[in-house]
């Protein structure tokens, strides 16, 4: 009689074979469960060193504290502002472009002084910094559903699924995002009204925005998916039996988060910035409602004027809180660089 080989520790041998009086070897095969390799949120010294190279940087730990101060004093807003700009009761025609506290006639009640409406800019800049950083972030959210979702979907399925997706994608790409929103916004106003557009100019905004800038998170996220699903814990999630919407979304998509991370602090700048273009031209927020690129542009006719401060304060503020996003966008995209991953 053969003895039978078993290499599961503690199994018993298999009864029909002992019945039969078989020679045959088995292996018992045992079957890991899948992990997501090197997570992001699972490995604390990959959050250790981020904290540790941020406070080696300067430039970026600057950015930071600007980005955060900023973030704050717009969410304080309604607490801090001397003036509700949105309130008509408080605001008075005769105040109109009074100058900064520097200069000479300004007004004590007005330390950045006011606009051609007589609102107080230091109010409708604080109010407005909320609104632009309100449509870039839900922009970015839009972007990300929309661009993460297709983007796991094609790079996992593949086939004719992912030519259509990424030749959708490249369409999408040819198209300038301002020329989308400019005839999408524009349209709108014309069927709807300015006034129905007025109230709705936050959510259009966010969704013209957000629809018209996906392909740049579905191709980072394609790009992840075609890397990580040839890895070993991917074909053990598929051996143990998984669904490829859990395989995923529990086990591809952390491993895709730092370059989308990037990508959406990246994207964040850009709808700022593409809000901005867009109140300046008419077509985004109203100026009953003022953001950064509404505020520059009820000012941009009385620069030579003398009201030059209008303009050139928002403007100011626009150009930080851009450039402070950036550095930090920067900064994320060498963290996360696989090159420096090593040693880690």
């Amino acid at each position: 009689m053969g003895t039978e080989t078993n290499t599961k520790t503690g199994a018993e041998p298999n009864s029909a074979d002992a019945a039969g009086g078989t020679t045959a070897s088995r292996a018992l095969v045992v079957v890991p469960k899948p992990k997501a390799e090197q997570s992001f949120f699972r490995p604390q010294r990959r959050r250790r060193r981020l904290w540790s190279q941020l406070s080696q940087d300067p430039w970026a730990l600057a950015a930071s504290l600007v980005l955060l101060g900023l973030i704050l004093i717009s969410l304080l807003a309604p607490l801090i502002a001397p003036q509700n700009p949105f309130d008509p009761a408080q605001i008075d025609i005769m105040d109109s472009e009074l100058p900064p506290f520097w200069q000479a006639d300004a007004d004590p009640r007005f330390l950045l002084g006011t606009d051609t409406q007589g609102r107080d800019m230091l109010s409708a800049i604080l109010y407005g910094l909320g609104i632009s950083l309100l449509i870039g972030g839900g922009a970015v959210v839009v972007q990300a559903v929309l661009g993460v979702l297709i983007g796991l979907i094609s790079g996992y399925a593949g086939g004719r699924l992912d030519g259509f997706f990424m030749r959708l994608a490249d369409i999408q790409l040819s198209l300038s995002t301002l020329m989308v929103a400019i005839v999408a916004l524009a349209v709108f106003q014309a069927l709807f009204g300015t006034e129905s557009f007025g109230r709705y100019a936050i959510l259009m905004l966010i969704l013209v925005i957000g629809v018209a800038e996906w392909p740049h998170f579905a191709r980072t996220a394609r790009a992840s998916v075609l890397a990580e699903k040839q890895k070993d814990y991917v074909d053990a999630a598929r051996v143990i039996g998984l669904g490829p919407m859990r395989i995923m979304f529990r086990h591809i998509l952390p491993n895709a988060l730092p370059p989308l991370m990037v990508i959406a602090t990246v994207q964040v700048a850009n709808a700022i910035m593409a809000e901005a273009a867009l109140s300046f031209l008419g077509l985004g927020m109203p100026v009953t409602q003022p953001s950064l690129g509404s505020l520059i542009r009820s000012g941009f006719d009385h620069i030579f004027s003398g009201a030059w401060w209008i303009t050139a304060l928002p403007s100011i503020v626009l150009i930080i809180l851009i450039l402070s996003i950036n550095l930090l966008g920067d900064f994320l995209r060498d963290v996360f660089n696989p090159k420096l991953e090593r040693g880690f």
